[in-house]
Order: C-alpha cells, then structure tokens, then sequence
C-alpha cells in the first residue's frame, strides 16, 4: 500500500515512469489480435441487424408465466418463412421478430400467439418496419458517423495540430472497429439505441484523447530551443502525467455503465437496455486504451519522423555520450587520487646491528 500512495505525484514529477512510448510495438500488437478477431467476427457471424434496419415485424407480448418455446410453437404452426428471432424480456415478456410480411401474415401471427396465450389480440403490441425506412435509418446513421469523423478532423486540425488530428481519429476508427466487431461475436441485434451507443463512445475516446494531447502540447511546447528531452520522451511524460486521472475518470463512467449491462439487462431482463450499455461498455474501455496505447505512440512516431526532431535527437543522443564520458573519467579520476592520496605503504623499522 506504501508503494502506491503518492503515485500520481511521481508520476506526474517523472520519478515513476511507465514506457508507453518505447514500448508501442507490444501495444499494437495487443490492438492487432483484437483486431483481427473482430475481422473474423464481422466476416464469419456478421451484424445481427435488428428490424429497424432490415425492416420485419415485432410482437411483444405482456403475461406472466409464458416462455419462449410456448411462442416459438405458436409462430412455426403458422408456416411462415424466414428467420425468426424469440427473446424473453424481463419475466412476463416475450418478443417475437420475424422478417417482412403481408398484412394477412401479420394477422396470422398475432392470431396464433393470442390463441396461444390466452389473450385478445388488441393487447399484442405490434410493429411493423419496412425495408426501405430501415434503409433510410442506415443511410442516416452512417452520414452521422462519417460527418462526425470529418468535423472532429478539422476541429482537431485547428486547434492542435494535423499529426494529432490523424493520431486521434486512427484511435476512434480503432475503437469503433473492436467495438462493432465484439457485438458481432456476442450477437446482439444492431438498433438505434446501438447506433446512438457508438456515437458517444467516438465522443468519449476522443475527450481522453484530447486531455493527453493537450499535455503533450504543453511538454513540447519549447522542446526544441531546451533541448533536454525528446518528443517521444516528452509525450511519455505527458501520458504518465494523465494516467492516474485517465484511469479514475473511466472507472467512475465504466461502473454505472457496468450496472445497466449486468445488472439491468442481465440480472433484471431488461433487454431494451442491452443494446446501449454493451456499446457504451466495450467502447469506453477501448477508448481509454487508444489513447494511451495507441494515439499518443503513433503521435510521437510521426513528430520523430520531423527534420527537427530527429536533430533534437541527434543533440541529446550526443550530450548523453558525453555526460557518459565525463562522468566516467571523473570516476577514474577519483580513483587515481585516492590512490595518490594514500601514498607507500609505510614499512616497520629495522634495528641494524652495529
């Protein structure tokens, strides 16, 4: 416990130190196996899109004690086609999704669950999305994502500089992709309340993203007129220095969201709530991690890759060796007049005979 009281302070004053920067490889390749298990996720399962992108029917029924085998009897007995999807929602609700059908197929379904039931068909809450208003809300959702990405640039652009700007959005394409490719394993269906979960979470990764830029800002402002530290040096710093409140701040958002995900929607049923608080979970904790694993690495290898900077380098790499030399001949030095100092060994006397 003494180690770890007054970290933050040693930390932020350098007498601690984690190598984020120099370690960067073993950082990506981290980012690399998540990554390619969400390529294999989105390729082999997919997106399990729910009926307001891909357009179908939902009926949602309200009583106590049905189950989902009960539901899916009633549905099969109809001989409709197509993919149906059955899921209990809380402990007196069954909701049944089925594909695009006619107005006389609906009929039949809610026909089939009331008789299954025991209930009128009036207390059946029925949906019914088309396919090209699922389109329109697909179509809307990524010109949101993708202006988004373009304001974020330009505002990043501005107010810092290009190179963070590019660092910062390859964080969130980053944390979107482990996002979207996680939900894909699970199988979660993708609705509005997911899309909305994504967009906060690219907000989020960005505001971490932003409070470690902005220190490394102030670190590297005079860099290159000081000449004590490089960039990647620099912006190592800069990353120790936020790491206590990086950590605190997505702890404090990740336990409500943790609540909603396994308490709400796991322990309680409330399948409503799933689609959001997975989204929100997955992204914030991956957005922490970009911005200490990913943006600031890939910042400093596009600085260092500056003329001035590598000059920067080449002047501490050389007042190094030569620190390194003075310190030791002084070390020889010293040495040598000790030895001096110390003089022959005195020898005892002899009595000559006379």
């Amino acid at each position: 416990m003494s180690k770890l009281s007054g970290i933050g302070g040693r930390l932020y004053r350098g007498e601690t130190s984690v190598d984020f920067i120099g370690k960067r490889r073993r950082w990506y390749a981290i980012s690399g196996i998540f990554i390619i298990a969400s390529i294999f996720a989105l390729s082999f399962q997919g997106l399990h899109l729910g009926i307001e992108f891909k357009g179908g029917s939902s009926y949602t029924v309200n009583k106590a004690g049905i189950t989902v085998e009960q539901a899916r009897a009633a549905v099969d007995a109809t001989g409709i086609p197509g993919e149906t999807i059955i899921q209990k929602i809380g402990g007196d609700k069954v909701r049944v999704q089925t594909g695009a059908l006619t107005t006389a197929q609906s009929n039949q379904v809610q026909d089939a669950l009331a008789a299954k039931f025991g209930i009128l068909t009036d207390a059946i809450d029925t949906q019914i999305v088309g396919p090209s208003w699922g389109k329109e809300i697909t179509r809307k959702a990524l010109y949101g994502l993708f202006g988004f990405l373009i304001v974020v640039l330009l505002y990043l652009a501005m107010a810092f500089e290009p190179k963070m700007a590019i660092a910062a959005i390859v964080a969130v394409i980053h944390d979107v992709f482990i996002t979207v490719g996680i939900y894909a394993l699970v199988g979660f269906d993708v609705t509005p309340a997911t899309v909305i979960g994504f967009l906060t979470i690219l907000g989020y990764s960005l505001y971490d993203t932003v409070v470690v830029f902005d220190k490394v800002r102030e670190n590297t402002r005079t860099i290159t007129s000081t000449s004590k530290m490089t960039y990647s040096q620099a912006a190592n710093l800069a990353v120790n220095q936020t790491l206590v409140r990086s950590f605190n701040t997505s702890l404090i958002a990740l336990l409500p969201v943790g609540s909603i995900l396994f308490v709400g929607a796991g322990f309680l049923g409330a399948g409503t709530l799933k689609d959001l608080s997975l989204a929100l979970f997955i992204g914030l904790a991956t957005g922490t991690y970009s911005s200490i694993f990913i943006a600031t690495p890939l910042l400093a290898v596009l600085r260092e890759r500056e003329p001035a900077m590598q000059a920067l380098a080449k002047r501490i790499a050389g007042k190094t060796l030569v620190q390194a030399a003075v310190a030791n001949n002084a070390s020889v030095d010293g040495g040598a007049a000790i030895a001096t100092k110390r003089g022959p060994r005195n020898q005892p006397k002899r009595n000559r005979r006379r």
